[in-house]
C-alpha cells in the first residue's frame, strides 16, 4: 500500500535533496508514516541533511533504518567510512537498491520518498523496473537550461513506467529568476506543485 514517489530533477545543484527532505518531513507532520530512501548514490547528503549519525542495524535477515523524528531513512551514506567516494559500475548500482528496497524493514509505510540522482542512467533505469508504480516530481530552478535537462528526466520518468505528479520550481529569486518550472510543466502537461523561494533562511537550516 505505500505510495512510492521519486523526486527527480535531472541537473544537479537545484536543491533537489533538500526538497526531498523537506516534503518528508511536512508529510510525516501531516501523520503520514514516511521514508526516504537515498538513491543518489554518487551524491548522498539526505543523512547530512538530517543529521542522522546512527548507521542501520542487521536483525535477522534484514536491515532496521535509522529513524529521525519519525523519518526512515535508507542511504548509502551509512555504509561508507567519513566522505569516501561510491566507485561502483551499473550492476553494483542495481543491487544496492534492490537490498534498500527488499531487505530493509520499513514497515508500514503510507510514502517512500526516493531522491533521485541526477542524469537519467543506470539508477533511473533500474528504479523504473523494481518500481514500476513509482510516481515522478520533477525539480527544477527557474533558467531555461535547468528547465531543459528537467525535461530529459521527465521523459526517462514516463519511458520508466513512472507517472508525473508535477514539477516544483525552487531557488525562485531575482539572482535566477521565475518562470522555469511554469514553463516544464506546460511542456511536460503536468500541473506546477508549488515555486519555492531562494530564502537565507532555509539555506541556514
Amino acid at each position: 500500500r505505500t505510495r512510492v514517489i521519486a523526486v527527480a530533477s535531472g541537473k544537479g545543484g537545484v536543491g533537489k535533496s533538500s526538497l526531498t527532505a523537506n516534503l518528508a518531513a511536512a508529510l510525516s507532520q501531516m501523520g503520514h508514516q514516511v521514508g526516504i530512501l537515498d538513491a543518489d548514490i554518487y551524491g548522498h547528503s539526505i543523512p547530512h541533511i538530517l543529521d542522522i549519525r546512527q548507521r542501520p542495524i542487521a536483525v535477522d535477515e534484514l536491515i532496521v533504518p535509522p529513524v529521525k523524528d519519525d523519518l526512515k531513512l535508507m542511504s548509502i551514506g551509512f555504509f561508507l567510512d567519513d566522505n569516501a567516494p561510491v566507485m561502483w559500475r551499473g550492476p553494483m548500482l542495481h543491487r544496492a537498491l534492490e537490498q534498500f528496497l527488499s531487505d530493509v524493514h520499513w514497515g508500514e509505510l503510507d510514502l517512500l520518498l526516493v531522491d533521485m540522482p541526477p542524469g537519467t542512467g543506470d539508477v533511473s533505469i533500474s528504479l523504473g523496473q523494481l518500481l514500476p508504480r513509482a510516481e515522478a516530481v520533477i525539480v527544477t530552478t527557474p533558467q531555461p537550461l535547468a528547465q531543459e535537462v528537467a525535461s530529459r528526466a521527465a521523459t526517462m520518468a514516463q519511458k520508466t513506467n513512472m507517472r508525473l505528479i508535477g514539477v516544483i520550481e525552487n531557488m525562485t529569486s531575482e539572482v535566477f529568476g521565475t518562470g522555469g518550472g511554469a514553463r516544464l510543466a506546460a511542456e511536460i502537461g503536468v500541473p506546477l506543485l508549488g515555486k519555492v523561494p531562494l530564502d537565507v533562511r532555509l539555506r541556514e537550516c
